[in-house]
């Protein structure tokens, strides 16, 4: 998924595809993150303009939903499983080693943008922990190097 900045056209054929259904607000966010990457709380007030709602209600759904972005993420995301039973087979290491090698102190996007590391709460890969998901596509058994090279770092 890349980044791109949102415009008033294509935010307005988003709203426009989902105006008229039942419950409308939570396929536009989806949209526009397909569409943009992320949404910008700068599109807010046209958003809100067109479903009657407040900024404090798209606000709550946009932060509830943890899929939903208010900033780009990187090029690439590393999904990092947090659950027990990748701890158990080190899990935390690999985070740590990982962070190391790519300048983080905590889950987030590097300082140039290309790589954001997130955390997730169980992908169902515990028998091959520690598991991972680089972009979409789920991994297992990972280390720090073995995610590094994976997204060219």
């Amino acid at each position: 998924m890349s980044a791109t900045d949102p415009t008033d056209d294509t935010l307005s054929r988003l709203i426009a595809r989902h105006r008229d259904c039942e419950g409308p607000l939570l396929p536009i966010l989806h949209d526009m993150m397909e569409a943009f990457g992320h949404i910008d709380e700068g599109t807010y007030p046209q958003l809100g303009r067109a479903l009657g709602i407040t900024r404090a209600e798209i606000h709550g759904v946009v932060s509830f939903y943890h899929d939903f972005k208010t900033r780009p993420n990187g090029h690439h995301t590393i999904k990092l499983c947090r659950a027990e039973a990748c701890q158990s087979v080190g899990a935390t290491e690999t985070q740590s080693a990982l962070f190391d090698r790519l300048g983080l102190t905590d889950f987030g996007t590097t300082p140039d943008g290309r790589i954001t590391v997130e955390a997730v709460y169980c992908l169902g890969l515990c028998a091959c922990g520690p598991a991972a998901l680089v972009d979409t596509q789920p991994r297992g058994r990972v280390s720090a190097q073995s995610l590094a090279t994976e997204v060219g770092a």
